[in-house]
């Protein structure tokens, strides 16, 4: 079975903005995560991104745009010896009513239906905002809370998922992942002999 991790972008991957991350030159990862990636791989673990860009729904910035963010992310993440398998995105204002816009789980039900074998024990969705987190509840997985971004403001929202998971940023959660990974596979190893 597959072990998925669903990651936000902006604030868990790269800097977010108040004002949005409209250009390849605006998009920066925080420190760490490029490797965070390549160590959820590392664990076996499949990554994809699903993201709210409502900026361009808004008009500040194109698909065009995007698809440049995105080549940046994809181009750091393999220098860093990682992988993410692909990414959604949400175009769509909250005025638009669509089912894929974060909290509601339009994405995160159409990522599974592209990976059918993911084993709901291992599905986590790492976001910093609640509409993450609710998203990810929708569908039974586990959400898990970094502090980066929006996070630390999220951490006190009333409205926090129960399960929620909470680790400083995405490498801290990735570390966890791939040790957890090395205890299994040692007690395997152990069983095996």
């Amino acid at each position: 079975m597959t072990k998925l991790v669903i990651l936000d972008r902006d604030g868990v991957i790269n800097e977010d903005r108040d004002d949005f991350v409209k250009s390849v030159d605006e998009w920066v990862a925080l420190p760490g995560s490029m490797d965070a990636i390549a160590f959820l791989n590392q664990a076996d673990i499949k990554v994809v991104v699903a993201t709210n860009q409502s900026g361009i729904g808004r008009g500040f910035f194109t698909i065009h745009d995007l698809n440049e963010m995105h080549a940046k992310m994809h181009r750091l993440v393999q220098q860093a010896g990682g992988q993410i398998e692909a990414v959604w995105f949400c175009p769509h204002t909250a005025a638009d009513k669509c089912g894929c816009r974060k909290p509601l789980p339009g994405m995160i039900e159409d990522i599974l239906q592209r990976y059918l074998n993911t084993d709901p024990d291992e599905l986590y969705l790492v976001g910093d905002s609640l509409r993450d987190l609710q998203a990810i509840e929708a569908v039974g997985g586990q959400p898990v809370l970094v502090l980066t971004g929006k996070g630390q403001k999220t951490l006190r929202d009333p409205a926090l998922p129960e399960d929620t998971i909470v680790y400083h940023d995405l490498l801290e959660f990735a570390q966890t992942m791939l040790q957890n990974h090395q205890k299994r596979q040692a007690a395997q190893a152990e069983q095996e002999e």
